[in-house]
C-alpha cells in the first residue's frame, strides 16, 4: 500500500512538471546557498591558517608602541639592535632572532625602475619567516659584519626588473646606493590580506643602517621559539626582559608589543568562523522560504484535486492514506530539491574558491545537515496541506466545482 501511494505521489508530481520544478527551486537555492557560504568560509579560514603557518607557527613579533587601550603618553622609543642581541642571549625559550628595519625606496636597473620595500636584516630572517632561496645564496659573515651593499630580491622585484634573466651578480641602485644581487627568494604569493609577500628587497642590516637609514634603529624583531608549545613562555620572558631594558616601572604600561602568531591565527579563525555561521544562517532563511513555497503549492494542489480526493474517500480510501500521499509528494519535492541543491552548492563553491584562490574544503557534516533540513522542511510544510486533504468531507468534495 505504501509503495502504491509513493508511485501515485510521483505520478502527480510528473503530471505538473513545470510547477514541481518551480516549487523545488526555493529548496535548491536554499541548500546550495548554505553549502556555498559554509564552504567559502571554511576555505577562507584554511587560507588564513596556512598563511600564518607559512610565517611560522612558533613566531613572535616584537614591535615598539603600546596596544591602543585608551590615551597614550606619546610615541614609543624605537627598538635597538642590542635588544635583539639581549633576547637571543637571555631568553632560553628562543631559537632564532632576526632584527629588521625597513623603508620604501626606488630601485633602478638599466632603464627600468620599481618602487618597493627594502628590509635590512640578518640571515636568521629567512628561517624565521619561512623563506627559501630560489637562486644564489644568503649573506656571508663578511657581508653582514662589514656592511657590504649586497641584496637578495623577492620574486616580484626580480620579475619587474629582470624578467626571465638571471639577476645574480647584477648591480642595481637602491635609492642612491649601488647594490649587487647575490640571491633571489622563492615566491610566497599574496597573503590572505591581499599584500604581496614577494615585493621587497633584503639587505644586510649593517649596510641598511649605514647606507640607507642613517641610524641604528630596529623597527621589528622577529623571534622563533624553540617549539610551538614554548611560544607562551617565550612571550612572557621577552616581555619581562623588554620592560627591564626600557626601564618601565611596575605601574607603567608596556611601550612595546609582543605578538604571538598562534594567538592571531586563533583570533582570525574565530572571526571567520563566526562570519561563516552568520552567512550560513542567513542563507538558511531561504530554506524556510522554499518550504513556504512547497506549502503554498500543495494547498493549491489540494484545491485543484478536491473531486479526486472526494472520490478516493468515497470508494473506501482512509484519511491516513490521503494524508500520506500528499505528505510523500511534499517530501519528494523537498528531498529532490535538496539533492540538486547539494550539487549546485558544491559547484558554486568550487568555482568561487578557484576565482578567489581559496582552498576547496568539502564539509560533509554541513552537506548532511542541509539535506536533512530540506527533507524536514518537506514534512513540516507539507503536513498542513496533507491534513487538510485527509479531512475533506467526501460528499462536499464530490460536489466541488
Amino acid at each position: 500500500m505504501i509503495w502504491a501511494t509513493i508511485l501515485m505521489a510521483i505520478r502527480e508530481i510528473r503530471r505538473n512538471t513545470m510547477r514541481s520544478i518551480l516549487t523545488t527551486l526555493g529548496i535548491v537555492i536554499g541548500v546550495g546557498s548554505v553549502i556555498a557560504m559554509v564552504t567559502l568560509g571554511r576555505g577562507a579560514t584554511a587560507k588564513i591558517t596556512a598563511d600564518i603557518a607559512s610565517m611560522g607557527t612558533n613566531l613572535l613579533i616584537v614591535m615598539p608602541g603600546a596596544e591602543r587601550r585608551g590615551p597614550t603618553s606619546g610615541a614609543a622609543s624605537p627598538l635597538k639592535l642590542d635588544d635583539a642581541r639581549a633576547i637571543e642571549r637571555e631568553v632560553a625559550a628562543v631559537s632564532k632572532v632576526a632584527p629588521t628595519s625597513g623603508r620604501s625606496a626606488l630601485v633602478v636597473y638599466g632603464n627600468k625602475n620599481y618602487n618597493t620595500g627594502v628590509t635590512g636584516t640578518t640571515n636568521e630572517y629567512f628561517a624565521v619567516r619561512g623563506f627559501t632561496m630560489a637562486l644564489g645564496q644568503s649573506f656571508s659573515d663578511a657581508q653582514l659584519q662589514g656592511g657590504t651593499p649586497v641584496c637578495i630580491l623577492g620574486a616580484t622585484v626580480r620579475k619587474e626588473l629582470f624578467g626571465p634573466q638571471d639577476p645574480i651578480g647584477a648591480t642595481l641602485r637602491v635609492g642612491a646606493v649601488p647594490c649587487t644581487v647575490v640571491g633571489v627568494l622563492s615566491s610566497k604569493g599574496q597573503s590572505t590580506f591581499g599584500s604581496d609577500q614577494d615585493d621587497f628587497i633584503v639587505m644586510p642590516l649593517s649596510a641598511f643602517h649605514r647606507r640607507i637609514a642613517g641610524n641604528t634603529d630596529v623597527n621589528t624583531i622577529f623571534v622563533s621559539a624553540v617549539s610551538d608549545k614554548a611560544t607562551t613562555k617565550a612571550k612572557e620572558q621577552i616581555s619581562l626582559l623588554m620592560r627591564e631594558r626600557r626601564h618601565l616601572a611596575a605601574a607603567q604600561q608596556d611601550d612595546f608589543m609582543v605578538q604571538d602568531m598562534k594567538e592571531i591565527s586563533k583570533t582570525l579563525g574565530n572571526v571567520t568562523g563566526a562570519l561563516t555561521a552568520l552567512l550560513g544562517a542567513i542563507a538558511g532563511v531561504s530554506l524556510l522560504v522554499g518550504g513556504i513555497g512547497i506549502m503554498n503549492i500543495m494547498l493549491v494542489s489540494v484545491t485543484e484535486r478536491t473531486r479526486e480526493i472526494g472520490l478516493r474517500l468515497a470508494i473506501g480510501a482512509r484519511g491516513s492514506e490521503v494524508l500520506l500521499q500528499f505528505l510523500i509528494e511534499a517530501i519528494t519535492l523537498s528531498t529532490l530539491g535538496g539533492a540538486i541543491g547539494v550539487l549546485f552548492g558544491l559547484g558554486i563553491s568550487l568555482a568561487a574558491t578557484r576565482a578567489l584562490k581559496l582552498p576547496f574544503t568539502v564539509v560533509p557534516d554541513i552537506i548532511l545537515i542541509a539535506f536533512a533540513f530540506s527533507a524536514t522542511v518537506g514534512v513540516a510544510f507539507g503536513f498542513l496541506p496533507a491534513r487538510k486533504a485527509s479531512r475533506l468531507n467526501p460528499i462536499a468534495a464530490l460536489r466541488h466545482e
